[in-house]
């Protein structure tokens, strides 16, 4: 099992090289010179100079890499141009608000999801299966702005039931941030939900064909142990692959749902940093999301390994 941690972590790595390689070549595809735009019209060819130098953009296109690379290995990507604070303490300040909406979506998709498909996989062909996968189809389907809007619509400007938009922090106001939290996380759970009743659907209805399973149902064991022991234990590889899709689904779909719903997270900074074309926020994003999207996918890779023990010789 250490070895084959080994060659995924290693994978892991040259991926997240790369990562920050294409993050870094943001910068050269920015129409015209960056420190330019970012000083504005009424700057002076000093002042713009003077910004490049500044920004290393002065330097051979190697040197300035390895300096990026190595303040960002240090947590250090720099100065926002729109905001003149330290990307690093923004980011801190934001991405723990995405993760928060994100993680609850994550856990609520895959409650429900892997829920709602073992139902449908037990009760093949009936009502229940019928009407979750149409529902499913359906989520699939809907664009999650779409949800937000229609959220609000309902639940807000209808009902009254819920704030229309906004964030406080949970240790500032517990009960206020949970209403707020509500509706983003119902919009990004929902296509995860939809996707995971879906495929733990497929994944249980290749698995209860076994003949193993036959054999459990006739040795008269109790129905939720045969469904969770023999089923779902050998159906679960697709459905992790499927979670590790979904939370970089989450983390991407943060950037619609934080501006439908005024969120000042991570994704909604993001939109603003690409408007403002402060490219070292957007460089510092990409190779964030880039890390976060990695770990899932170890973590899934090493999941593969403890769930199948074929895995890890492979």
């Amino acid at each position: 099992m250490t070895a084959f941690i080994i060659r995924r972590l290693s994978l892991t790595i040259i991926v997240l090289i790369i990562i920050s390689f294409f993050s870094f070549l943001l910068l050269y595809l920015v129409p015209g010179d960056p420190a330019a735009a970012a000083l504005g019209l009424e700057s002076t060819p000093e002042q713009v100079e003077a910004y490049r130098h500044e920004l290393w953009l002065d330097r051979p296109f190697i040197v300035q890499y390895f300096h990026w690379v190595g303040n960002a290995v240090r947590g250090d990507f720099g100065q926002s141009i729109a905001y003149r604070e330290p990307i690093s303490t923004i980011f801190m300040e934001r991405l723990p608000i995405t993760l928060y909406l994100a993680l609850w979506a994550f856990i609520f998709s895959n409650i429900l999801g892997i829920s709602a498909g073992i139902v449908c996989a037990i009760r093949r062909g009936g009502l229940l299966d019928q009407t979750i996968s149409v529902l499913a189809n359906m989520g699939i389907a809907v664009p999650i702005f779409f949800l937000g809007i229609l959220g609000i619509y309902a639940f807000a400007l209808k009902l009254n039931w819920l704030p229309i938009m906004g964030w406080t922090s949970p240790g500032t106001d517990f009960i206020m941030s949970t209403r707020q939290a509500i509706m983003p996380v119902i919009a990004l759970a929902i296509p995860g939900i939809a996707m995971m009743a879906r495929q733990t659907r497929s994944s249980m209805l290749e698995v209860v064909r076994q003949d193993y399973m036959r054999t459990a149902w006739s040795k008269g064991l109790r129905e939720r142990r045969v469904i969770i022991r023999h089923a779902l234990k050998n159906a679960l590889i697709p459905i992790v692959t499927l979670m590790g899709l979904q939370l970089r689904i989450l983390v991407g779909g943060s950037v619609i749902v934080e501006q439908v719903f005024n969120i000042p997270g991570l994704g909604r900074l993001l939109v603003y940093a690409a408007f403002s074309k402060d490219f070292l926020i957007i460089q510092a994003g990409v190779l964030l999301i880039g890390l976060i999207v990695c770990i899932a996918n170890l973590v899934v890779d090493i999941s593969y390994g403890w769930l199948d023990p074929r895995v890890r010789y492979e």
